[in-house]
């Protein structure tokens, strides 16, 4: 399984057209894992989501590959993977951090993912959540959307 240690990631970049491909055919999937994620978080730990509590689940999920605004991607065994800032247009300045998979090689060094047999293979991964155990002792702190000021980088949730 990769981690930070076996994973070196590229620098944090605008999408390229590859990135863009993969994550628009994740989209349905990404924005309905979403929405299970900030239910199922809103019945124990509302926090995650609570600077975007205000938003229904339509705006929450009213993105596109047109908000992704930074990538990185680290070549794993029988593929990329890629994490992907994403704007949410609705929030006031929120981001979510996104992980998914590419499966294939880069067959002619173009930086572009082929598949040597049928398709290219897409898959979600997770999003990233935080639970950081730096606020006062014996309190912790819970967010899923990050600010603009945050940066990719590895995670595996």
């Amino acid at each position: 399984m990769a981690d930070a240690e076996t994973c070196e990631l590229s620098a944090s970049h605008p999408p390229k057209p590859a990135a863009t491909k993969s994550f628009t055919a994740l989209l349905p999937e990404i924005k309905h894992q979403l929405i299970h994620l900030r239910h199922d978080h809103d019945k124990h730990e509302p926090e995650y989501f609570q600077d975007v509590a205000a938003l229904s689940d339509v705006d929450l999920t009213a993105f596109d590959s047109d908000d992704i605004v930074a990538v990185r991607a680290g070549k794993v065994a029988y593929g990329v993977l890629i994490f992907g800032k994403v704007r949410l247009g609705k929030s006031n300045g929120g981001y979510i951090f996104v992980r998914w998979f590419v499966g294939g090689d880069d067959l002619d060094g173009d930086g572009v993912v082929e598949a040597s047999e049928g398709e290219v293979e897409y898959k979600f991964h997770s999003f990233y959540t935080e639970d950081r155990h730096d606020a006062k002792p014996g309190e912790r702190k819970y967010r899923a959307i990050m600010g603009e000021a945050d940066e990719l980088f590895f995670f595996s949730e």
